[in-house]
């Protein structure tokens, strides 16, 4: 494993550290994946050997602690009972990672598919386990792929059933949570002028396009094009921002 550069290197030691797996499992993995992690996992899981990582029956006592006495489904207190065992603020945006990780499909709740495969995939059949993976979830935020799908994945989880927007004050909420990592110094200016200006629903195509403006747009709109193929309320956010002067127009 020496011989690897350093980027190779960290993605065998997450790959082990997720997986619980040798270095040399974790090398077959990566290599047969082209060195993308998800993919390695992935061809990991369907290996007969991945299944005794995890025990179902723990998966099944750690699913039966949490789920709701009257329906089939983890739900707001079980997830604040996981939230308490965890040692984790049910606000904390690793939770956020949590769900991405189960694919869940709605906010503030897990199906026991979710729940079960969820976990399998990470490798955790215990609570001191999961709380390991902790410091690593939190890591994932860093890397900037798997950032973006969790911010695209946020879209979905946190919009109401059967909405096709996201609610104005959970879509504001959701961007001062995930901005709060990447540090968009604009991000309390834009959420400012959606509750002046706009004060409707967002759309699946605005929420997208606001990650790649603040990737791509500096703060002081120096490299701004407003030719670009920017959303419409994109482009009246900059102009509300030259207009109250909280930005200094360039050139």
């Amino acid at each position: 494993m020496h011989k690897l550069g350093r980027g190779h290197r960290d993605k065998v030691q997450q790959f082990m550290a997720i997986t619980g797996s040798s270095d040399k499992v974790a090398l077959q993995a990566l290599k047969a994946s082209d060195w993308h992690l998800e993919a390695a996992f992935d061809i990991f899981y369907s290996q007969p050997h991945s299944r005794s990582v995890t025990d179902s029956r723990h998966l099944e006592e750690l699913y039966n602690r949490y789920k709701d006495p009257y329906v089939d489904m983890i739900l707001v207190d079980g997830i604040t009972l996981l939230c308490n065992d965890l040692q984790v603020d049910p606000q904390d945006i690793v939770m956020l990672v949590v769900s991405w990780h189960m694919k869940a499909a709605t906010m503030c709740e897990f199906s026991r598919q979710e729940f079960m495969t969820g976990l399998q995939s990470l490798g955790v059949d215990s609570i001191d386990k999961f709380r390991e993976k902790i410091p690593l979830m939190r890591a994932e935020l860093k890397d900037e792929h798997k950032f973006r799908e969790i911010y695209n994945f946020s879209f979905s989880w946190a919009k109401e059933k059967g909405q096709k927007s996201l609610a104005l004050d959970t879509a504001i909420g959701m961007w001062q949570l995930l901005f709060a990592e990447r540090h968009w110094p604009l991000v309390d200016h834009w959420c400012q002028f959606l509750q002046d200006r706009h004060n409707k629903a967002i759309s699946r195509d605005t929420w997208s396009q606001l990650l790649e403006f603040a990737k791509t747009v500096d703060p002081l709109l120096s490299n701004y094009d407003a030719e670009g193929a920017w959303p419409y309320l994109i482009d009246e956010f900059v102009e509300y921002l030259i207009e109250n002067g909280m930005i200094q127009k360039s050139g």
